[in-house]
């Protein structure tokens, strides 16, 4: 792939869409940087555990907003995919945002067969995660990461493999006329 302008791919979706796989593989294809800077970045940093930062964090509002801040810091810097939960909202200047979607037993159902489980258990937590997500982000930011539909491109993920989302987003692309094979 040849890379027509200093490229940035935005990617968002909720827990077991695909986000950090696909992320990952579009960076890789692309041959640019991915950036999916977390909790778990900012604990090494800080010589933190993920444990102590994600304690931290519920009674902080300055680690979640310092990850989403420099996540989009580092995107800035160079050509990158950025994965996460608010990156089309948050990233302005992407050049595609992608948007993935999957039914709320297929999501349950990755992460299950990801980390095991009891599958009824994971879909609980899944449904307090996400209403507890979209509250998190109506009040820090304004945002409803329900309301998705000024993506450039929304991929339905239920019956898609990585390999097939990656595809479309590269086809997607190349439509734009930001890549070329």
């Amino acid at each position: 792939m040849k890379l027509n302008k200093d490229l940035r791919v935005a990617i968002s979706g909720k827990s077991g869409c695909g986000n950090t796989t696909v992320s990952g593989l579009l960076a890789e294809k692309l041959g640019i940087k991915l950036i999916n800077y977390t909790f778990r970045q900012l604990a090494a940093e800080k010589g933190m555990t993920l444990k102590e930062v994600i304690d931290a964090a519920r009674d902080d509002d300055s680690y979640d907003k310092y990850v989403d801040k420099h996540q989009v810091e580092l995107a800035l810097e160079e050509a990158c995919v950025l994965g996460s939960r608010l990156a089309i909202w948050m990233l302005k200047e992407a050049d595609l945002k992608v948007y993935l979607y999957a039914s709320d037993d297929t999501r349950a159902g990755r992460v299950y067969n990801r980390e095991g489980g009891d599958l009824q258990a994971i879909k609980d937590f899944t449904a307090m995660r996400d209403r507890e997500d979209t509250a998190r982000y109506k009040d820090f930011y304004g945002i409803d990461n329900n309301d998705y539909k000024f993506a450039d491109l929304i991929v339905e993920t239920d019956n898609k493999n990585p390999e097939e989302i990656v595809n479309i987003i590269i086809q997607k692309l190349i439509e734009k006329g930001l890549v070329s094979e």
